[in-house]
């Protein structure tokens, strides 16, 4: 075999362009000038690639080595090939209790950390007894006190075990979770986890359930938050950026991941607003995506971005820390593209999703039960959604080679595509004032609106296909019988309420009552940790509602602002 080591390869090689002429004119036959399809981020998609579209030469430029600047390939020098993802499978169901015994039972089934989703009841920021008994626990467990948060976490090493809070500002769950840690003796030091739904501005734009507190007092809790997590929670990321609401919002994968990252430069610059330092925040930072079918764009999207962020927070915010160069995140399988028809058809959309984002370089992830779009997963389904990740990281062997397709024209040219999609969308937002002013003008509102109303005519066109829906139909007698998670009996919501009434006079009302008007306070000044104030009314016994109630009262309800 001889050496190629030394020998430099001159392009184009000897017959490339006779080739390359002889294909396209066979090509152009059998297609009768059919148009080139565009992605969902409106990128053209050519039918080959080769050596004319990417140039091997900004190697160093575009990719460089995993762990390396640009970022390209990846955070880590070994990337999954030294540490695999988390398997982080989203859990919420029923009461406390209900948690409790399906976090034991994915564990056991190879989950390595757990991420709480709460009832609905508790997103809106109200307690069990405000609302309809019908409502509670149907998609999520429902979390109001200290009390509860001890029994979700009964028998788990709450100082051992990485959480993932679905958690809205102004972070009750989290505040919950610390008193228990106070009670068990549990030091916070060792609580690790993230702030899953820390992004007030996404929730703002696109999920309207989880704004709780208007604009000003949102932004102001969650600096406090970061705040109050750098000083006393150094396993804990504060802060989740959410392109997942941007995208299942209608977002395409390009402005998703655009906005996104002009959202991480809005709360950058709050952070830097308060005094912190880039290098210790910025590396606090983490991120939460969405997957969509469109393989190679979800893959080029997280390359992109990666090589984006990287840039921004050595150029815009000055970090010198290495570990602030790095764009963590999560991400999840995408719900939108599961279909309530043939819905074990989810199976193999769920298995091509979760591929794309391992290929992307994920540090976490979540994959769909094919009947989440019925309901809560059932058991079964979530012990197959588990699976799919284990057969993935173990049988197909996705560990084994670092970014498997650096290098491909393909990929290295559609990423270089989605990064100028992305810019544009960044300068987009640059222009308007920053995030936090783009929201307030209905301008973010506008680019995801337009762009789900153009997908869906796309759908209703058939231009998009999406099986089992607007094709390759069956009749609803050929249908698999479905069998979705049954919610709560109502003798186990009465319990839970009779709990919470038992909670609320039990407690020490002075001390619970002193540490409501300590919050209400702090929220009124403009130097007390308003956060804190909410750790210390959790360790005194007020709920979930009434935190939530109290701040309302003081920086008022959150209305999103509804764009037509």
């Amino acid at each position: 075999m001889s050496d190629r080591s030394d020998q430099v390869v001159q392009l184009p090689l000897p017959g490339f362009e006779t080739a390359k002429r002889q294909w396209r004119s066979e090509f152009d036959g059998q297609m009768k000038d059919k148009p080139n399809p565009k992605n969902r981020s409106g990128v053209e998609v050519k039918p080959v690639y080769t050596s004319d579209d990417w140039d091997p030469s900004s190697y160093m430029d575009d990719l460089g080595f995993p762990g390396q600047l640009p970022m390209t390939r990846g955070i880590y020098p070994s990337m999954h090939r030294g540490r695999t993802w988390t398997q982080r499978q989203l859990i919420g169901l029923g009461t406390p209790e209900d948690f409790n015994e399906r976090l034991k039972t994915l564990i056991a089934s190879g989950a390595s950390a757990g991420s709480l989703i709460p009832c609905n009841s508790v997103y809106r920021g109200y307690d069990g007894d405000e609302v309809d008994p019908l409502l509670l626990g149907t998609c999520g467990a429902v979390v109001n006190t200290v009390d509860d948060m001890e029994i979700c976490f009964r028998d788990i090493p709450i100082g051992d075990f990485s959480t993932a809070l679905n958690d809205p500002s102004p972070f009750t769950l989290l505040a919950l979770l610390l008193a228990v840690a106070k009670r068990r003796q549990v030091p916070w030091n060792r609580i690790s986890g993230t702030s899953n739904q820390s992004d007030y501005i996404s929730h703002f734009v696109c999920n309207h359930m989880f704004f709780r507190l208007a604009l000003p007092g949102a932004r102001r809790v969650l600096t406090d938050h970061i705040v109050f997590a750098q000083k006393h929670l150094p396993g804990w990321n504060p802060l989740s950026v959410v392109g997942q609401h941007m995208q299942q919002g209608g977002a395409t994968p390009a402005e998703a991941m655009g906005l996104t990252l002009s959202t991480a430069i809005q709360y950058a610059n709050d952070c830097a607003a308060r005094g912190l330092d880039p290098d210790d925040f910025l590396a606090k930072f983490t991120f939460f995506f969405d997957i969509s079918i469109s393989f190679f764009e979800e893959i080029a999207k997280f390359r992109a971005g990666r090589r984006i962020w990287q840039r921004i927070v050595r150029e815009r915010f000055g970090a010198q820390n290495p570990k602030a160069w790095r764009f963590k995140f999560h991400a999840q399988t995408s719900g939108v593209d599961l279909t309530r028809e043939q819905p074990l058809n989810n199976i193999a959309r769920v298995t091509a999703q979760a591929i794309a984002g391992i290929f992307g370089g994920l540090q976490s992830l979540h994959t769909d039960a094919y009947d989440e779009v019925l309901s809560v997963p059932t058991e079964h389904a979530a012990r197959i959604a588990i699976s799919t990740q284990e057969i993935l990281k173990r049988e197909a062997h996705l560990t084994d080679v670092i970014d498997p397709l650096g290098g491909s024209y393909y990929v290295e040219t559609l990423t270089n595509e989605m990064e100028e999609k992305i810019l544009s969308v960044i300068e987009q937002i640059d222009e308007a004032g920053g995030m936090y002013a783009a929201v307030e003008s209905g301008l973010v509102q506008k680019i995801v609106g337009d762009s789900a109303l153009a997908f869906q005519d796309r759908v209703d066109q058939g231009e998009e296909t999406i099986v089992g829906v607007n094709r390759f139909q069956v009749s609803e007698e050929d249908e698999l019988p479905r069998q979705p998670l049954r919610p709560p009996q109502a003798d186990v919501i009465e319990a839970q309420l009779e709990r919470l009434k038992r909670y609320k006079s039990d407690r020490d009302q002075a001390a619970a009552s002193r540490a409501e008007d300590d919050l209400a306070r702090a929220a009124e000044s403009e130097d007390e940790n308003v956060f804190e104030k909410i750790v210390d009314a959790a360790c005194a016994g007020v709920t979930h509602g009434e935190i939530c109630h109290r701040l309302r009262d003081v920086y008022g309800f959150g209305n999103p602002l509804i764009v037509p």
